[in-house]
């Protein structure tokens, strides 16, 4: 994996070396993979280590057949003579042709849109108590997989849509594969499993014509969650900032469902699992999502691909919330098995356990993200299950759709997916089986194979024989229903208290977010039984939604909750790390850019990544330019510092680009354009020397958050104290309403 020390200053190179202008013709071996890149451990479809990584490549200097005869000729089909028909017997043009068509597999029917990585977690020997799982032990480094994703959408989708996003992480312990399925919202729609089609259906495109794609701002959707309020609670995250991630560095991870954990000497323990990341949760405004959405619709898979490429590897913090295994299975009059309900961190801090870093990006995207399957049910000893509805659908649902995806039982034998302990299951044959298997005997008991394989003892203290046990959980007498209890019954006084948990700007923004979705939507019986949802969860989110869509605010249905607000929940307010932040300099045609280069140094020394725009490509006063006015936007960007006031580029014109705006200005259009959208964006803006006249050109000279003065260092130290909150939120004020 990647050596943050040997990380290249700027990531986006799509090769391991630059290409010659001409087509190479002398023969030679593959090129390796670019330093960044990682593959899964090799080893048997039996879990034994062998050889390298890279020992999966391409090999040879020459283009061969799948079975490695070399060939002469890919370009031209075997035929009749020159003009003739093409020949059945080309054994090339069948394989390549078949092959071809077979490519594809079914994407995913939710979490299509995904991007993974590799990279390690390192235990802090703080769950002893509480979980015999090797993985937890102080200082155990233990390899992972890490795949983002949203929901909705399709594969060919965009990663800036407003939705839920999969945070899924896949172990290889010691002890076995322990996946980590979760998502970046602690709630989900529905309370059973049994209904995860209705809501799935309901949130996907329309049937008929299959729109809209990736988004819940239809009617379908709305008709659902409006009729089904206990999906109100996780409506109201996705309505949130928490919708529209800044990147998957900046975004937490809930493990959901609650689970038991069991220590060396049997005792077990309720805890939800929590991913907390080192940058801090931070979210895009929605005028970027849909800017970025058509400009660059792969914006989070390359941030973190550059990241990582960049030294700027993402982290995140491993933790609990630990609850008693009461009988009730409740805390603090929370219902555990509830999943659409969360525990304040107020109420049961988040206790840490370890910390993920992830190093390496994938080799090959279809190998290892497309082709990596999770499951919840791939748990090691130490780790088990709780009763809740949905957690023990999830248990049958993943399986059963691998062996559509995957073409068979034989999935965990994929090499990203394949354990990293030894694997003795007496499983035999199906589809893509990989192993030899030997002996007679693959049944137990048996003596014809010695045997062979032995049951591990009981003694949960040994670690070379400790083995999965199911927690003697009791169940109570029970006669067989199809119901809920009580417990489940509220869907409001936990809505209500994310609502109060809110900054006011972050309630503008919860605002809007209802406003546009609703706004989308044709039938007004669905936006009238929406509003009376947001009645039952606070009178002033309801009236501000109800005229955006001119329609009046009804009154509650339900009493108000009395809820005490929870800080944890709003993502305003901290100061966290740079680390990985692109800050975009504009300069002009200049010769001398000294200052610049001073600055570019800075910005790498503060672990970020300075982005150079310019008003053409290739160099500027000896520097690269990453970035040109006509190339480059400001949601690219997490700050801009104005070098030099760029005059109106020779490509400044309305019919190259619409952009250019009106000729005769004194500085490009594009420019000032860039500095208005990262101003309105609430992002910091510095400026300094001859870069000054741009800010008055942009009407923001003076305006909170927007740095100048003659000295370019000054300039730069108040810039980085400014992203620390990420953004500058009271650039803008708020409606007395929320205030």
């Amino acid at each position: 994996m990647l050596d943050k020390n040997e990380a290249p200053q700027i990531p986006g190179a799509p090769g391991v070396e630059p290409p010659s202008l001409e087509e190479p013709t002398a023969p030679r071996e593959p090129l390796p993979s670019k330093p960044d890149q990682s593959a899964p451990e090799t080893g048997t479809a039996t879990g034994r280590r062998v050889g390298k990584p890279t020992d999966r490549n391409q090999q040879g200097a020459y283009l061969t057949t799948s079975t490695g005869t070399r060939l002469r000729d890919t370009d031209h089909s075997l035929k009749a003579g020159e003009r003739g028909p093409t020949l059945l017997q080309d054994h090339h043009l069948r394989e390549k042709i078949t092959h071809f068509d077979h490519e594809r597999i079914p994407e995913r029917v939710v979490h299509a849109r995904g991007a993974g990585a590799h990279g390690v977690f390192e235990g802090y020997g703080s769950a002893e108590g509480i979980s015999m799982a090797g993985v937890f032990a102080k200082g155990k480094e233990t390899p992972v997989f890490v795949r983002f994703s949203t929901v909705l959408g399709s594969r060919g989708s965009s990663d800036t849509v407003r939705d839920t996003r999969g945070f899924a992480t896949k172990f290889y312990t010691d002890e076995g594969v322990w996946d980590l399925v979760a998502n970046n919202m602690p709630v989900f729609f529905i309370q059973d499993g049994i209904k995860f089609p209705d809501v799935i259906h309901a949130a996907k495109p329309h049937p008929d014509r299959e729109i809209p794609q990736a988004q819940s701002a239809h009617d379908t959707f709305w008709d659902f969650v409006s009729l089904h309020t206990e999906a109100q609670h996780h409506t109201m995250w996705n309505m949130s900032d928490r919708g529209i991630p800044r990147s998957y560095r900046m975004m937490e991870g809930f493990g959901v469902n609650t689970f038991r954990l069991i220590n060396a000497a049997g005792e077990t323990t309720l805890v939800k699992f929590h991913w907390k990341p080192k940058l801090g949760v931070h979210s895009l405004t929605w005028e970027e999502a849909q800017m970025i959405n058509g400009i660059d619709p792969d914006f989070h898979r390359r941030d973190l691909y550059d990241a990582i490429e960049s030294g700027a590897f993402p982290e995140w913090e491993l933790g609990v919330q630990v609850f008693p295994d009461e009988p009730d299975q409740m805390f603090a009059g929370i219902d555990l098995l509830d999943p659409t309900k969360i525990v304040p961190e107020e109420l049961a801090p988040v206790q840490p356990l370890g910390r993920l870093v992830l190093n390496g990006n994938p080799t090959n995207f279809f190998a290892e993200t497309e082709q990596v399957a999770f499951h919840v049910g791939h748990v090691v000893p130490g780790i088990d299950f709780t009763d809740d509805p949905l957690l023990q659908t999830r248990l049958f649902s993943y399986v059963d759709t691998q062996l559509t995806r995957l073409g068979g039982p034989n999935f965990n034998q994929i090499p990203i997916n394949r354990t990293h302990a030894p694997v003795n299951d007496m499983l035999r044959d199906g589809f893509h089986q990989q192993a030899v298997h030997s002996g007679v005997a693959p049944y137990k008991p048996n003596s014809l194979d010695g045997g062979c394989p032995f049951q591990a003892g009981a003694d949960l203290t040994e670690e070379q024989t400790r083995a999965f046990v199911d927690a003697a959980a009791t169940i109570a007498a029970a006669t067989k229903v199809r119901a809920n209890p009580v417990t489940f019954d509220d869907h409001y006084s936990q809505v209500r208290l994310f609502w109060q948990s809110m900054t006011p700007v972050e309630k503008e923004h919860i605002i809007r977010a209802y406003s546009f979705e609703l706004g989308k939507c044709y039938e007004q019986a669905v936006k009238e039984r929406q509003l009376q949802c947001l009645a039952n969860i606070d009178p002033v989110l309801c009236q501000e939604v109800a005229t955006a869509l001119g329609l009046p605010a009804p009154a509650p249905t339900e009493e108000l909750a009395a809820v005490e607000p929870s800080p944890a929940l709003s993502q305003v307010g901290e100061t966290w790390p740079l680390d990985g932040r692109i800050i975009g300099i504009l300069v002009g045609d200049d010769e001398d850019l000294a200052d610049v280069a001073g600055v570019q140094t800075a910005i790498r020394a503060a672990g970020m990544v300075p982005f150079l725009v310019g008003p053409h490509g290739g160099m500027i006063g000896g520097l690269p330019v990453q970035r040109t006015l006509a190339t480059g936007r400001s949601v690219e960007l997490d700050a801009v510092l104005v070098a030099r006031t760029p005059a109106p580029a020779p490509d400044a014109l309305t019919a190259r680009d619409e952009k250019a705006g009106a000729p005769g200005v004194a500085a490009d259009a594009r420019a000032i354009m860039m500095v208005q959208e990262c101003f309105r964006h609430s992002k910091a803006i510095g400026a300094w020397g001859a870069g000054a006249p741009l800010l008055d050109a942009a009407g923001v000279a003076g305006s909170a958050g927007v740095v100048s003065g003659d000295d370019a260092e000054t300039v730069v130290a108040g810039l980085l104290e400014l992203m620390k909150t990420h953004r500058v939120w009271e650039r803008f004020g708020t409606s007395p309403a929320v205030a």
